[in-house]
């Protein structure tokens, strides 16, 4: 227990640039008190004193704002940042080396009692602030989930989702975003810079593309208008395609 606990205070040190010291982690973190209260509700669980594991699991909500199932499976290394609104719910796996920010929900979408209702994280996933990840599905090794996205079907790994619901970014620009933000360190809340949402981008562009075409119209149009005027007149204007794109330009 000891050292899961030496190891859970070395991934806050290595992970949060504010935790200056090991004394300040262990009374300060609300992420490392909720995993050691889990471990004791998870040992009362497997023992079948499920009314005391609850109860424990009770408590440390009331303590750090972190609502663990008792039944959850929780791996090594886990990092659980500010912590407030968190939840984990009882047929959650989480691997060794995730990260889990505030308001991040591990939530299920099946009734049936016994059956696995919620999702796996394989270890190394990074969860942004206020994901939503929902149902019994795996998200995979390394993969990053956006802050805010809602995630309800698998994503592979090493990659990244964002958006609601969540799409997968498998793009090159995306994967040298990812090695690159791997270089600099560790990539905080699963995002990068100019990490959009794709469907944004497409979006962003459409209108782009759109709105350019308006503008070469209406200069077309002014271009023809100008000519119309200089015949009406009697004026001698050869239209070729090199006049032509110099007055469109």
């Amino acid at each position: 227990m000891f050292e899961r606990l030496r190891d859970d205070i070395a991934a806050v040190r290595e992970r949060d640039p504010a935790a200056r010291s090991t004394l300040e982690v262990c009374l300060c973190y609300p992420g490392i008190h909720a995993l050691v209260l889990h471990r004791l509700a998870n040992r009362l669980w497997r023992v079948r004193w499920t009314t005391a594991a609850r109860s424990v699991s009770h408590l440390s909500r009331f303590l750090t704002g972190i609502e663990i199932h008792p039944g959850a499976t929780i791996g090594r290394r886990v990092f659980i940042d500010h912590g407030m609104g968190v939840v984990i719910g009882e047929t959650a796996e989480i691997g060794d080396d995730c990260t889990i920010y505030q308001g991040v929900t591990l939530g299920g979408t099946s009734l049936v009692r016994g059956s696995k209702r919620h999702p796996t994280l394989a270890p190394g996933v990074v969860v942004g602030a206020g994901a939503k990840v929902l149902g019994p599905f795996t998200v995979g090794e390394g993969a990053r989930i956006g802050s805010n996205s809602v995630v309800v079907k698998e994503v592979p790994p090493g990659a990244t989702a964002v958006g609601i619901p969540a799409r997968v970014i498998e793009s090159e620009e995306a994967q040298r975003r990812e090695a690159q933000a791997a270089k600099m360190g560790f990539s905080a809340y699963a995002v990068t810079q100019s990490a959009d949402d794709p469907l944004v981008i497409a979006l962003h562009r459409l209108i782009d593309h759109v709105a350019d075409q308006d503008r070469q119209i209406e200069a077309l149009q002014q271009a023809l208008a100008g000519l119309g005027s200089n015949v009406a007149r009697g004026e001698s204007s050869p239209l070729d395609a090199k006049t032509l794109n110099r007055m469109v330009d």
